[in-house]
């Protein structure tokens, strides 16, 4: 695959957008860094309110939190609010745009309840529902899969800033160096040792299943289906483990002749649960009763933060290699713009 090749197939350059990724990471450090603060006192919970693109940095947040944020912390991906929202309850409003509707409705009902409220959008609706309220405006025009790097920095400094967690500064150095090196390598079309590539060349013309741990990486996972899906134009589904081994795994079975041609990746990470990771090797002793399409792939880096995003640059690239060889444009949703249009005319 050439460059050339490249370029005739994604003429809006989702290529040059992936590539820029680390630089975007550390422009959204200095943004979260300039950011308003706020206090964590007297907030029992967070919500935070977004749709697609806009919430996936709320997933990975929620993830990578799991295991020291010491209030309950959740993606509310709706119109309407959970019940206990309330004055006690932080609720970050995440819309790129600006203009997510869904999003939008959420953040009157927040402010109906007199949550505390952080937005963090571009602009839009969004900005003007927040008035004079703490808000993370961020730089506009990129499609909201692509600007990752600002839906999630600032929130994880926001939210370091305010007390609800520790310092990250020393992960997020360390989680900016990996980019770049592992950008590198993933931006080179020729490379012998493209591995993501390799990995799109192994979902070409198949439907991908992805299974992780649930702790951390099940966001990761999501990544993954959801960039498969908006990039690479193609079906993807997953699930986590120990749970799909209690539902799921019995699923593998009847379907014999579709099951052949599926594509399994498992992300693995260092810290995986012991007893995960024996599950693991049992789910695949299992599904390899069924594919011989089964590949392992593992996190890199030191800190958790570093290994996370590992996985996700390296899916991010994946997605568009796949489009790449499907022969489709990465950047455009046009099946959502419909969708929206006739929203807008109901």
């Amino acid at each position: 695959m050439t460059m050339d090749e490249i370029r005739s197939i994604d003429p809006a350059g989702m290529y040059d957008l992936l590539k820029d990724f680390p630089g975007q990471v550390r422009k959204a450090v200095t943004i979260g860094n300039a950011a308003r603060g706020s206090s964590s006192r007297g907030i029992r919970n967070i919500v935070l309110c977004g749709l697609g693109g806009s919430a996936i940095g709320g997933d990975l947040l929620r993830s990578y939190l799991a295991g020291e944020l010491r209030i309950p912390f959740i993606v509310n991906r709706t119109y309407t609010l959970p019940a206990f929202v309330g004055p006690g309850t932080l609720v970050i409003v995440s819309s790129y745009s600006g203009n997510t509707e869904e999003t939008n409705a959420a953040h009157r009902e927040a402010l109906k309840r007199k949550a505390r409220i952080l937005c963090i959008t571009s602009g839009g609706r969004t900005a003007k529902l927040a008035g004079r309220g703490p808000v993370i405006h961020v730089p506009g025009g990129f499609p909201p899969r692509s600007a990752l790097g600002y839906s999630f920095f600032p929130l994880l400094i926001s939210l370091a800033k305010a007390g609800f967690i520790t310092d990250r500064s020393r992960a997020i150095r360390e989680t900016i160096a990996l980019l770049e090196e592992r950008t590198r390598v993933y931006a080179d079309p020729a490379a012998a040792n493209n591995p993501a590539l390799r990995l799109a060349e192994e979902l070409r013309g198949r439907i991908g299943v992805i299974y992780s741990g649930a702790e951390h990486f099940d966001s990761v996972s999501t990544r993954w289906r959801g960039q498969i899906a908006e990039n690479g134009k193609s079906l993807a589904f997953g699930h986590v483990i120990p749970e799909m081994n209690h539902n799921e795994l019995v699923g593998w079975k009847v379907l014999r002749e579709p099951m052949r041609e599926m594509q399994v990746f498992i992300l693995r990470d260092r810290d995986d649960h012991k007893r995960v990771r024996l599950r693991m090797e049992f789910t695949k002793r299992v599904l390899g009763e069924h594919t011989g399409r089964i590949t392992e792939v593992w996190s890199e880096g030191s800190s958790l933060l570093a290994r996370m995003f590992s996985l996700v640059s390296l899916g991010d690239w994946m997605s568009f290699y796949l489009a790449m060889l499907h022969g489709v444009d990465p950047t455009p949703v046009t099946v959502i713009d419909r969708l929206k249009q006739e929203l807008a005319g109901a």
